[in-house]
């Protein structure tokens, strides 16, 4: 396996999943594995993570009640180690954010985030993104959906398996508002090709920007981000709204 390989199963390995052919059959596009947990994310994760967590339920849930307020919704497939979704949680306090991940080290580490940031606008849900989605969420219930740096699946044989792809994003139009958007950014060219592809031929979506949009003041940059544009790696973010 070669750096880069090593670098992006790292960062990518565990997010989301892609909906496929009959209803409840799907290619997981993660590889669901326990890591290695500090001694901070396991105390974090022990006491944390209950008291900010929802269960997987085959039953829609309300999203006004779980966070005891209404407000906008936004969902967040695949959060990584959380650092990117407590910075943008802290600095949006009037927004409610709903973390998917099913890698716990991540999980834990969100936690701890939450904790030392004293946020009280994050849920987590440690569970398959797509049976999330499908299972619990109402349609239309959601305001923004960021999907930052899944996993590029980068061998083509491995194509099949990246989380954007046409079913999936039908899936999640479904569940915006109109006028929600969904936010993609990838470190990967033929990724955000085959992003930009797909979610231009959702006949619900409608692009903010010529192709690729300008990085939202509100995504901060990552170290490894910074480390690539250091490097002279490209990023790409696309930004689409459900159609009023």
């Amino acid at each position: 396996m070669s750096q880069d390989d090593l670098v992006h199963e790292g960062l990518h390995g565990e997010t989301g999943v892609y909906a496929e052919g009959r209803a409840g059959c799907h290619i997981r596009s993660f590889v669901r594995r326990m890591g290695r947990m500090s001694v901070a994310q396991e105390r974090f994760y022990a006491d944390t993570f209950p008291r900010f967590s929802l269960p997987y339920t085959t039953g829609k849930i309300d999203l006004d009640t779980v966070f005891g307020r209404s407000a906008p919704h936004i969902l967040e497939i695949g959060f990584g180690m959380g650092e990117t979704t407590a910075h943008i949680a802290a600095a949006h306090p009037h927004n409610d954010y709903l973390g998917v991940e099913v890698h716990t080290p991540g999980v834990g580490a969100l936690c701890k985030q939450i904790v030392e940031r004293d946020l009280t606008n994050i849920r987590i849900i440690q569970h398959d993104a797509v049976e999330v989605v499908r299972d619990m969420l109402p349609l239309g219930s959601l305001d923004g959906i960021h999907i930052f740096f899944p996993d590029p699946w980068h061998k083509k044989r491995h194509n099949k398996r990246r989380l954007i792809q046409t079913p999936f994003v039908a899936l999640l139009t479904a569940h915006l508002k109109p006028g929600g958007y969904i936010h993609c950014a990838t470190d990967w060219e033929d990724y955000a090709l085959q992003m930009l592809e797909v979610l231009s031929a959702d006949p619900g979506l409608i692009n903010t920007a010529e192709d690729y949009a300008p990085r939202p003041d509100y995504r901060p940059l990552t170290k490894f981000e910074n480390r690539g544009l250091r490097l002279g790696h490209g990023v790409w973010d696309l930004v689409f709204r459900r159609r009023a």
